[in-house]
Parts: structure tokens; C-alpha cells; sequence
């Protein structure tokens, strides 16, 4: 169903807060306001406006947040419709299409939010099935529309699933996110899907995220050259995605560690179907923190660990205690490596800078009485894109280090 809109309604800024907006970046929070037509639905397309009435650009109302708009655009004289988001959703495709490392991949991004000038709508794309996240209001308002899109522009797909089971919706005023079948046909229970040479099976429904860490997709590969002949300990192994990486590179043995019994069975499955060696596969379920501290009170030793922690801090003031986190989780990582050692370790809280990341594992690197180098710096698939006008897009980063 399309919404039509008889006159658009107008946000006008206070003065001097339309900066950002002349930078492009898509966010303008409730304190930049000055005053909005009256009756503006959650969603809704509207102009804004500079304090001496100049438009600026159109976006979308989100009258429940602290972002209270997230732009569209930054020409007033577009028409915010399908015929306009279908264009800018096929251009966001067809990049997947020339992205080296993703074109032929069966699980990627398609749609990344805020970086393909789409706030709030995530679409990713397993197969021939696709697993959507609107979360925001504006994408929450033109849903049937992208839906709608997204079949006509990707006519191999077969089914559509909504995966808005996220807390981020309850920032936006929106009810809690439904975890449905849109369109077309269910998915299987497991979904089979190819990366980096290796097998993997998604559960769409239940997975993390929608189903699997799709941003890690290089990541996985560059644990490759590094394990041969090392004793490796995944931490946070989900299904265990690093750590069959880590076996297709020859490692002696791999602990796979997590705290969800039904993941650390799925990491076996995932052994299994890529014909690994199950003798060289243990699993512990667990606390990560606690276990890592048995391990360090057991003086039990490792060649190689990947730290791939959970978001830490989901807001802003949360940064403190989620540094703590991390340097705590680092700190035991670097007792446990053997001399000469490998440390794979990740943030993936859009809140703590590469900068501060960096800070936070030397800290732990001088606390745990290690001399520790960064090989590599690591970041999220390109499938995943940072926008220059918005470096929120980027949240994954992580670093390759090495005992000396």
C-alpha cells in the first residue's frame, strides 16, 4: 500500500543545529528542534527546515526518540516514494554485485541502514531466502513497500522473513519486533550455506543477528594462515565459525566455548559436515569470564585465541563498564597464550572506538605482563560499508596480535 501525502509536514531546526545536516549525516536529534507541524505520524516523510525557513532535506519522523529524524535526503524537491526507494534499493544491490569476495556469495548484506541511505532497514540475503530488520520508524512505516521492492528486484528469491526481534525498536517507540515469515516459503529448520570454502547451517529463525555474523565473513579467512599446528581457543564461538576456520588451517585442536548449549551443538553439526576431524573438537559450555580464570588458575596454556565478545556497550553511557569488560576479557586471553602466541580480538559496540579498543587492549597487554604486537587491523565485511558522513556505520573493529 503506498502512502500518499497531501501537503508534507515541516521540522524546523534551532539555530545553528543544521550543521550536521549539511555534512549529510542522517541523524538529527530532539534537541536540534525548534518546532513540527502539528499531527505528524511516527514514520512520516517531512521537510525539514533551517531556522530561517531554508529546506534542507527530507526525513523521517520518529517523534519517540532521541533521534528524531534520520534524513532521506538531502534534496527537498525529491519525492519520497516507491518509485524513490526502489532505485536507491536496487543501487545497493548492484554494489553487492561488484564487491570482490561478496558477488558470488551465498550469504551477504544487501541493505546496511544508515550507509545505503536507508535508516533502519537491514536486509540480508541467505540463499534464496531474505531475512529483513526494520528498525526504525521510518522503516517500520514503509515496510510493505520494501517488501514489495525487494521481491520485484530479487525475483530468485523464494521466501521473505522479518527478524525485528531487537531492543533497538523500543528506543523508536515501536512494539517489540516480530520474528516471522513474510513472504513466500519456510525456510528449513537448518539452512545450509558456503563461506570461504567451508559449510555452514544458519538457523534464520532463532540465529544471532539474522542468523549468522555475516560481518566477520573476511575475518573468519584471516584466521586461516595463522593456525596451523596451534592449540585454539574460540571464545564466544556461537556455531562455531572461527574456530572451523581455524581447523581448515590445520590447527591441532580446537576448544569452542560459549554460554548457549544449542549454539556449541550447531558448532559441532558444522564440524561434522565439513568432514573435520571430531577428535580434534572440544566443546565447554559456560561463562566465558569464569571459565577463562579456571583456565588461568589451571595454568591451562593456548597457541591461538579469538575473542568475538558480545556488543558491551549499547549506549553511550555504558562505555566505562564495557571498556572494563574488555580489558577484563583481554587480560585473561593474554595469560592463557603461549610465547609467540596468536590473539585474534574483536569489539563489535559501535561506542568504543578503534582508538579506544586499541587503548583498552594495551592496557590489558601491560596489566597481564606481556609484550604484545598488532599485525593486522580488522574491520567489518565490505558488504557491510562505512559511510564517510556517518562513522557510526562502523562498529566492527579488531585487531591481530602476537606475543613476543
Amino acid at each position: 500500500m503506498e502512502h500518499r501525502q497531501q501537503k508534507i509536514p515541516e521540522v524546523k531546526l534551532k539555530p545553528g543545529r543544521e550543521k550536521s545536516l549539511r555534512r549529510k549525516h542522517p541523524w538529527i536529534f530532539s534537541g536540534a528542534i525548534a518546532e513540527a507541524s502539528a499531527n505528524i505520524k511516527s514514520g512520516e516523510t517531512v521537510r525539514i527546515d533551517s531556522s530561517d525557513g531554508k529546506p534542507l532535506g527530507l526525513g523521517a519522523w520518529s517523534p519517540n526518540s532521541q533521534i528524531s529524524l534520520r534524513l532521506w535526503t538531502t534534496n527537498p524537491r525529491n519525492s519520497v516514494n516507491p518509485e524513490w526507494f526502489r532505485k536507491r534499493l536496487e543501487k545497493a544491490i548492484a554494489m553487492r554485485r561488484e564487491l570482490p569476495g561478496i558477488v558470488n556469495a551465498e550469504a551477504k548484506r544487501l541493505i546496511y541502514s544508515e550507509a545505503d541511505r536507508l535508516p533502519g532497514l537491514i536486509v540480508d540475503q541467505y540463499g534464496k531466502f531474505l531475512v529483513c530488520q526494520f528498525l526504525s520508524a521510518g522503516a517500520e512505516f514503509w515496510k510493505n513497500e520494501f517488501i514489495a521492492i525487494l521481491r520485484k528486484l530479487l525475483p530468485e528469491v523464494t521466501g521473505i522473513l522479518e527478524r525485528s526481534d531487537t531492543g533497538i525498536r523500543a528506543k523508536e517507540g515501536l512494539p517489540p519486533g516480530e520474528n516471522l515469515l513474510w513472504w513466500g516459503e519456510e525456510p528449513p529448520p537448518l539452512l545450509e550455506i558456503k563461506e570461504n570454502g567451508l559449510k555452514f547451517l544458519i538457523d534464520l529463525r532463532q540465529g544471532h543477528k539474522t542468523g549468522f555474523y555475516l560481518d566477520q565473513r573476511f575475518n573468519r579467512a584471516m584466521t586461516i594462515p595463522y593456525a596451523s599446528g596451534r592449540s585454539v581457543l574460540n571464545v564466544f564461538s556461537y556455531t562455531g565459525g572461527f574456530g572451523i576456520a581455524a581447523a581448515k588451517g590445520g590447527a591441532a585442536s580446537i576448544l569452542q566455548l560459549d554460554d548457549s548449549a544449542s549454539a556449541l551443538e550447531l558448532a559441532a553439526k558444522n564440524a561434522e559436515i565439513n568432514n573435520l576431524d571430531p577428535e580434534i573438537f572440544e566443546y565447554e559450555q559456560g561463562d566465558a569470564f569464569q571459565i577463562l580464570r579456571s583456565y588461568r588458575d589451571r595454568n591451562r596454556k593456548f597457541d591461538m585465541i579469538i575473542l568475538d565478545p558480545p556488543k558491551f556497550a549499547a549506549s553511550s553511557s555504558q562505555i566505562d563498564k564495557a571498556a572494563r569488560g574488555y580489558k577484563d576479557i583481554n587480560l585473561l586471553a593474554l595469560k592463557l597464550l603461549n610465547h609467540g602466541g596468536i590473539l585474534l580480538t574483536f569489539s563489535c559496540s559501535g561506542h568504543i572506538s578503534p582508538e579506544l579498543f586499541q587503548k583498552i587492549v594495551a592496557s590489558a597487554a601491560d596489566d597481564a605482563g606481556r609484550r604484545v604486537l598488532i599485525l593486522d587491523f580488522l574491520s567489518q565485511a565490505p558488504d557491510h560499508p562505512i559511510a564517510l558522513n556517518f562513522p557510526e556505520s562502523r562498529y566492527l573493529k579488531g585487531l591481530i596480535c602476537r606475543t613476543v
